[in-house]
């Protein structure tokens, strides 16, 4: 009889040992002291610790994209713009509230963009974005400047202006460069100063760079910051030089206009008479006017005074 009892008892544990795990996997409720706060931990079934598979966490935030799916999403969306950039290193912005995505690229030599994921994608220049954030800035230092380039790569501005007036063909050493702003075309305006000569305005249109001399800025009612009132008459002076007028030492220049034979400049030269140069389209001097019989040419001269006339002598003759 006792071995038969020792066996039931054995049966009933070995069955709630098994009826354990069964009830925790078990959504329905559970009766009150139907726990066996004896079972030991191990006897729980793994399964009750993980969530099933309708009930798993929805608030877990998806997996960061690694500076690979960065990259290639970057030259993606790039590759869709007019820049022609090479993407050789991509950041993550964010999002904006309409669901786009922000990216910062950097394009190898060449300056780098702040590009939104929009169809098509919209990328702005870190250089047209530096110098937004200095008007605003100039304007109240406490301005929000809106999204700027962060990256290393993008960081000198002026490296880029630099390259600009290389390929613009600006003939100097090159000390200072800065964004004007857009001009009617549409084409975004640079001023590039040299370290020992009169600077430029440069801009880019179709793939195709120009310059303009400050002398001629000038004479368009534009402004040049960087140049000189001595470095324009020196670039006067170089046009001169070989002509008839090569000993003038010109301390300052305009330009007066072109017309169909011709550019025409005053100069006005140290200890001498001004002259007015007419140049053809290859800045050769084609013929040198001196300031005192130039009075027909556009207007004669205004930088050198006009001689003054001799008195009349007094009735009667000299004494």
């Amino acid at each position: 009889m006792k071995s038969r009892l020792v066996s039931a008892f054995a049966a009933l544990l070995f069955g709630a040992a098994i009826a354990a795990p069964a009830m925790a996997q078990d959504g329905g409720p559970r009766p009150s002291g139907s726990q066996n706060m004896d079972t030991p931990a191990q006897a729980v079934s793994p399964s009750r610790l993980r969530p099933r598979n309708n009930e798993q966490r929805r608030d877990r935030a998806p997996a960061a994209p690694t500076a690979e799916q960065v990259l290639a999403a970057a030259q993606e969306q790039m590759n869709q713009t007019r820049t022609g950039c090479q993407v050789s290193e991509a950041k993550l912005l964010g999002a904006t509230a309409a669901g786009t995505s922000v990216y910062e690229v950097a394009c190898g030599s060449a300056p780098g963009y702040v590009v939104e994921t929009k169809t098509p994608p919209e990328a702005a220049s870190c250089i047209i974005l530096a110098h937004s954030a200095e008007q605003r800035r100039a304007a109240d230092p406490a301005a929000d400047v809106g999204t700027q380039c962060t990256l290393a790569a993008n960081a000198d501005t002026q490296k880029f202006l630099r390259a600009y007036a290389t390929q613009a063909g600006v003939p100097c050493a090159v000390d200072q460069a800065k964004v004007l702003g857009q001009s009617g075309d549409g084409a975004i305006v640079y001023e590039i100063g040299c370290s020992d000569a009169a600077g430029y305005w440069i801009k880019q249109e179709a793939g195709a760079w120009t310059k303009t001399p400050c002398i001629q800025v000038l004479a368009e009612n534009g402004k040049c910051d960087f140049t000189t009132t001595a470095e324009n008459a020196g670039y006067v002076k170089t046009l001169l030089a070989g002509s008839e007028a090569a000993s003038c030492n010109v301390v300052e220049a305009r330009l007066m206009g072109r017309n169909a034979n011709g550019v025409f400049y005053e100069a006005k030269c140290d200890g001498a008479d001004g002259v007015i140069a007419r140049l053809n389209a290859e800045n050769a001097v084609q013929q040198i006017y001196p300031c005192a019989t130039a009075q027909q040419i556009g207007g004669g001269c205004k930088l050198t005074a006009a001689p003054t006339a001799a008195a009349p002598a007094p009735a009667g003759g000299r004494p």
